[in-house]
């Protein structure tokens, strides 16, 4: 960020993660207002990059949209998919769209498509003009048919495996 104030940047599009917000409990819809959450130091680092985002559109005037990225991937591949999966075509459009806001000073957005099965509001992408066009609802039936599951933790919270990474299930407590 300060090497993009020095050189006159005027907007920047940050690759965060929805593992920033990865331990709110998938029953609960979240929207780009929800205090962080990180799942593990990876979510971390996010909220860190979202920190910096905000502050350098405070201070410097550098439009910031921190994309809180699901499942960037060709298609779904698990049942958790179907709530976080981007299609490469949907991850262009909402980089462009963040490019060409008329107007952007710091907006935290979601990298998902159009998903039926979503837990994310994402009404700020919206304001920006994102108008996803794919849905991983298309493969659930696949997707469900031959899913295996998660274990006990990550199959209730947003950020899915990594809530189990460094986790000892003996104790509840990080390793």
């Amino acid at each position: 960020y300060e090497a993009a104030r020095r050189q006159g940047v005027s907007r920047v599009i940050f690759a965060s993660s929805n593992h920033a917000i990865g331990y709110y409990r998938r029953m609960r819809e979240i929207d780009h207002d929800v205090a962080p959450r990180p799942d593990t130091r990876y979510g971390v680092s996010k909220v860190f990059g979202e920190a910096m985002a905000r502050l350098y559109a405070d201070k410097h005037g550098i439009g910031s949209a921190c994309l809180r990225i699901g499942s960037f991937q060709p298609r779904p591949l698990n049942s958790r998919m179907l709530s976080t999966w981007i299609s490469h075509g949907d991850m262009v459009r909402l980089v462009r769209c963040c490019l060409d806001a008329p107007v952007l000073h710091f907006e935290i957005v979601y990298g998902a498509s159009a998903n039926s099965r979503s837990w994310w509001d994402n009404s700020a992408a919206t304001r920006l003009g994102y108008a996803p066009q794919d849905n991983a609802e298309d493969y659930a039936e696949e997707i469900l048919a031959a899913d295996e599951g998660e274990d006990a933790v990550e199959s209730l919270f947003h950020g899915g495996p990594f809530t189990s990474l460094e986790f000892d299930g003996d104790t509840g407590k990080i390793d």
